[in-house]
């Protein structure tokens, strides 16, 4: 649950500091006072929608397995959003990203939008009847993720198998391709670190006639060695080094008429010619080296076309042993499906009776194979579609599958945030609406703005929000007299009648008993 919230300049709130109970915790003030407003803070803390405050904090005492995440334990966990130019989220005053909250957020927190049907999406629909199956059949929760594994393989290697059809009837051409492409390289057949030695090459044959000017110039210097060492002898001079120069030096000019005379062997033009090549090589994949690696990949490539007769029929038996494995797995969780389609119509039903909608009908027939089976799971209520029924209505159905998804499914509870649930419903539906609520909060913790005195008398935390003359929002918890005012206020309008109180201590006496 959540035990405190704190906000800061967000919006019409300057600031608010609210401590929550466990159960139903309702928000009621005039139109417009901050109530969807304060509600958009919470739910923007948990990745629902962008930060608009400066500071928005919750301790959420719940453990929610946070070192999957990389992020330490605590009790409880603070959970915090700072926004300057842009929004961070932190969680234990560790930093997560938007979308790392909203994954973690998921195993506590719960979002019933008015805007959203996902609820009726065919695989929520099949998870909460798989919920119901397990009370008729403990191990098929088993057979379920057993199914979701095998099917996983069967999808790649079936996806294999058709990227193996669809080369095979390309195959000469991809047979084709790849040998030109290995003769290329072969042609060339370029040798690794050869391209620097032939540049190094070329830098030296476009030297080599200033070089040989050079050095024949350079050449005088041992003509005059002797007289040198003459010089040194006379003034009794130790020569040693003077020779050990000149020795070098020689060295160095020999070895420099060896290469000359090397290069006047090279063939410049063929030289030049290599040197393209080896660049076209380059440029087409980067280096010699990857250019010797792309050649060995298509050679592999080449080995595999011509085995891809036998590749082919190999995976084609491998599907198809489990393709019947499939169809006999997806046969029994439909089979138990089935079998407790019952139980969660009775369930829904009977939810649906205590909100005064008329019974739905489900239907289980064979679609597309997947992930869930084969099953699709239809929803009739009564003879209307569900796209056309009111938004109360609706509002109602959806609550119906909440409460049977609790009933079945839920077993450690958590948070739910409502979306105007009760908007545009009758004094009977409404309270209908706030015994449902009331059940569900055995378990959930729930949050909800109200817009019926029903649902408010129902609650076990009152809170009010209003907006003072300087358009400044605050929300504070009704006590005693504050709520039976207030659930008259939301009776009979800003001029409360006698009536009203009357109604508005009923409402509260009959919610004590």
């Amino acid at each position: 649950m959540i035990e405190r919230l704190l906000i800061k300049n967000h919006l019409s709130f300057e600031a608010c500091d609210i401590e929550f109970t466990k159960g139903l915790v309702v928000f009621t003030g005039p139109s417009g006072a901050g109530k969807s407003v304060l509600l958009n803070g919470l739910l923007s803390l948990f990745g629902y929608g962008d930060v608009q405050a400066d500071m928005i904090e919750a301790s959420v005492d719940k453990a929610l397995n946070l070192e999957a995440f990389g992020i330490e334990e605590a009790n409880p966990n603070i959970f915090k959003a700072l926004k300057a130019k842009n929004a961070r989220y932190f969680i234990n005053a560790q930093a997560v990203s938007k979308k790392g909250m909203m994954d973690i957020s998921k195993g506590c927190v719960n979002y019933l939008s008015i805007k959203d049907n996902s609820e009726f999406e065919n695989s929520r629909l099949l998870k909460l009847l798989d919920g119901v199956s397990v009370r008729e059949e403990p191990l098929h929760v088993k057979n379920v993720e057993a199914f979701e594994a095998l099917y996983l393989s069967y999808k790649t290697l079936k996806e294999e198998l058709e990227t193996i059809e669809a080369e095979e009837k390309k195959v000469e051409d991809l047979k084709e391709f790849a040998r030109f492409e290995i003769a290329k390289i072969d042609e060339v057949a370029p040798k690794i670190g050869e391209d620097e030695e032939l540049l190094s090459f070329k830098k030296s044959l476009s030297k080599k006639e200033k070089i040989e000017q050079a050095m024949h110039k350079a050449g005088e210097i041992f003509s005059l060695e002797s007289s040198v060492n003459d010089v040194l002898s006379l003034i009794e001079a130790d020569s040693a080094f003077f020779d050990a120069c000149m020795n070098e030096l020689r060295l160095l000019f020999e070895k420099q008429h060896e290469t000359l005379e090397a290069l006047e062997e090279i063939d410049v033009e063929s030289l030049l010619d290599r040197i393209e090549k080896i660049a076209q090589l380059k440029k087409r994949y980067g280096s010699i080296e990857e250019a010797l690696a792309h050649k060995q990949k298509r050679l592999e490539e080449l080995e595999r076309y011509e085995n891809i007769g036998f590749e082919k029929a190999h995976l084609a038996k491998k599907v198809a042993s489990l393709e019947l494995e499939i169809h006999e797995k997806a046969a029994t969780i439909t089979a138990s499906r089935v079998a407790a389609l019952p139980r969660m119509e009775t369930s829904l039903n009977g939810y649906l009776a205590q909100l005064y909608m008329p019974a739905l009908r489900l239907r289980l027939e064979q679609g597309g194979l997947c992930e869930n089976g084969w099953d699709v799971l239809h929803v009739n209520l009564g003879t209307v579609d569900l796209k056309r029924i009111s938004s109360g209505e609706y509002n109602r159905v959806r609550l119906a599958f909440l409460a049977t998804h609790n009933e079945f499914l839920l077993s450690d509870g958590g948070v739910l945030i409502l979306d105007e649930i009760d908007a545009n419903l009758s004094g009977k539906e409404s309270m209908s609406v706030a015994n449902v609520l009331k059940t569900l909060s055995k378990k959930y913790q729930i949050f909800a703005i109200s817009h019926q005195p029903q649902l408010s008398s129902r609650a076990d935390q009152h809170f009010f929000v209003t907006k003072d003359t300087l358009h400044v929002s605050r929300v504070y918890a009704l006590k005693d007299e504050e709520r039976i005012n207030e659930l008259a206020r939301m009776v009979s309008g800003e001029s409360v009648s006698e009536e009203a109180i009357l109604f508005a201590k009923s409402l509260l006496e009959n919610e004590m008993k």
